[in-house]
């Protein structure tokens, strides 16, 4: 009787479950939700490619380290890489002294404690150590960038949709707000229209403003286009550094697996053969 009475009150729930759903699907079939000003205006990124995309895909150690220099001299006044050391610059191309030679004329010092008093202070950094941050906290973050807090660089191609397009979208979209946009959406004090945002408005400023705004070692062209795609490359780096040994990993696996494929049917044509034959004899 109890398990009658079990079976009838979870035909019970999953019948008005059915029947929310069906009803929950005419409503919105018949009465779509309005389109905001987010959907309208909001364009998905750009059509942009990267050395490093698709199963053969490698880094360019020389767009990697222009990345590098514009993160340097634009983003690091606001965005932190903390997941980054000093040292893995390396794996990008710079040798040992170089590295040395960054970490200890970096614009911001490591937060160390004075041996003596245990008052905090900074030191110049070392390759060892993560890349500082360039606020004490949040309430300084937030003092400084209209009340935002800027967010961390090292896994963004991984945290937003879309990856490193968007990345390269967001910092080459900024423009004046359409004349249709509503009232509602257009930007406020210290906001800053982009479509490839969200919301559409966001507090950082353009931080890719003029061309050259960064000169490049290796002569390169510094464009607003190429500093965008050469630090979202960058980007890419920092979320992923063994995305080469990855693929490289991949082909491995995906070479001895059709080995192993190949011998398992050799296996079974030799281990059943016999068998076969035998059957074929009695059949006969």
């Amino acid at each position: 009787m109890v398990r009658i009475i079990g079976i009838l009150i979870g035909l019970f729930f999953s019948g008005w479950l059915l029947v929310s759903f069906g009803m929950g699907a005419v409503e919105y079939v018949s009465n779509p939700p309005a389109p905001t000003a987010e959907h309208e205006f909001h364009k998905k990124a750009k059509e942009v490619s990267f050395t490093s995309d698709g199963p053969l895909g490698k880094f360019d150690r020389q767009q990697l380290q222009r990345g590098f220099q514009v993160y340097k001299e634009v983003c690091s006044a606001c965005h932190s890489l903390r997941l980054v050391a000093f040292r893995n610059l390396e794996e990008i191309g710079y040798n040992e002294d170089e590295v040395k030679a960054i970490a200890a004329n970096w614009s911001i010092g490591v937060p160390d404690a004075d041996p003596n008093t245990g008052e905090m202070t900074t030191r110049p950094g070392l390759p060892a150590d993560k890349f500082p941050m360039p606020f004490a906290n949040d309430i300084a973050a937030r003092a400084a960038n209209n009340n935002a807090i800027p967010p961390d660089l090292s896994l963004m191609t991984k945290a937003r949709e879309g990856g490193a397009p968007y990345v390269y979208s967001l910092l080459t979209g900024y423009t004046d707000p359409p004349a249709n946009l509503p009232d509602a959406n257009k930007p406020g004090p210290g906001l800053h229209y982009n479509p490839y945002f969200a919301n559409l408005n966001l507090a950082m400023a353009p931080p890719l403003a003029v061309a050259d705004q960064v000169s490049y070692s290796d002569g390169t062209k510094a464009s607003i286009d190429q500093m965008a795609k050469d630090v979202s490359a960058f980007l890419i780096w920092t979320a992923e550094p063994n995305l080469e040994a990855r693929h490289q990993a991949g082909w491995a696996v995906l070479a001895f697996l059709l080995i192993a494929t190949i011998l398992a049917y050799l296996s079974y044509r030799t281990i059943w053969a016999d068998v076969k034959a035998e059957k074929k004899k009695k059949i006969s």
